[in-house]
């Protein structure tokens, strides 16, 4: 049951999805099995991978919404 003090949630962005979805699907930055998505970027990031900077600025947006 949906709780009624909770503000509608607007239905997600089409691109933004498209963005994550080729993260999820691209060996370029390491396996993703046992890691979140944020735990992925931060990892390709130390590993000088040079993962997309807007997909870590959605995760931390929509932290709510892995």
């Amino acid at each position: 049951r949906d709780c009624p003090c909770a503000p509608p949630q607007a239905p997600p962005d089409p691109a933004l999805l498209e963005m994550l979805r080729r993260f999820d699907l691209s060996w370029e930055y390491g396996p993703c099995t046992g890691i979140t998505r944020l735990q992925r970027w931060e990892r390709a990031q130390a590993l000088g991978l040079s993962p997309p900077g807007p997909v870590r600025d959605a995760l931390l947006e929509h932290r709510d919404n892995p």
